[in-house]
């Protein structure tokens, strides 16, 4: 018995270091949807090599761009993963069983394994960190600009074998994408920031990523990263506070 139809749907911007692995890990899928927020580098012709279906859409946010790929897509399924993702052969096998065998679920979290560098981080809350990344094309909505998730409407379930997250190559990358990510955030929220909140929800973060969430799993790699999850909370909420008192505004 073959399974559902397939629509696997990535978004993409200046991502010619990664994609071309992701699409090697879901070239079994029934379709491909790429959705490109107007790359710079070789992204577009590599994808071309797997798909004549490239959209090349000015950025809108993640979960815009995203939604846009669902609206492109003619499976049954949606199978909806990153450029620095990957589909493991352990996880396709799974995803093919489970779809074969239908239970009657609308989608499924995916366990991720997140790296630094080569490194798979089991501490710090990164794993399995559950992703619902595969649902029915009707049933599911990617919601929030940044850190976005799907809406699903209806029932889930859980599968066992994991997605791989390329998540950061170095340090510099990881600070790139704090400082990328807390802008976008920043922007959009609409409260204000008391001056303690610079200082304690960041040493808050720090110490729970770290202790309660066994961050000290991963040794001094998962220290590094306790402290760039309490700097991220910092720069969020120092960008909030300069939007707000309009600070720096004369340098």
């Amino acid at each position: 018995m073959y399974a559902p139809n397939i629509t696997a749907v990535v978004i993409t911007k200046n991502e010619e270091k990664h994609i071309q692995r992701c699409l090697e890990s879901i070239a079994w899928v029934d379709e491909i949807i790429v959705i490109d927020a107007e790359s710079t580098d070789r992204t577009v012709d590599l994808c071309m090599k797997y798909t004549d279906k490239v959209y090349i859409v000015p950025w809108k946010g993640f979960a815009a761009q995203k939604n846009y790929g669902i609206d492109q897509a003619t499976g049954t399924w949606v199978l909806c993963i990153d450029a620095d993702e990957r589909i493991t052969i352990p996880l396709r096998q799974e995803i093919e069983l489970v779809l074969i065998n239908d239970k009657g679920f609308d989608g499924f979290y995916i366990p991720r394994r997140n790296y630094l560098g080569a490194r798979w981080m089991r501490g710090a809350g990164l794993y399995p960190d559950y992703q619902l990344r595969l649902f029915r094309r009707c049933k599911g909505r990617f919601i929030n600009n940044v850190h976005e998730v799907v809406s699903l409407d209806g029932s889930s379930g859980y599968l066992k074998e994991a997605l791989e997250h390329l998540t950061y190559n170095s340090l510099f990358d990881y600070v790139q994408k704090i400082n990328a990510y807390t802008s976008i955030e920043a922007k959009e929220e609409t409260t204000s920031v008391e001056i303690l909140q610079l200082f304690l929800l960041p040493l808050k973060t720090l110490l729970v990523s770290f202790f309660l969430y066994g961050g000290w799993k991963d040794g001094k790699l998962g220290a590094i990263n306790s402290i760039m999850r309490g700097y991220y909370v910092f720069l969020k909420y120092a960008k909030i506070w300069e939007k707000d008192e309009h600070k720096f505004e004369r340098l």
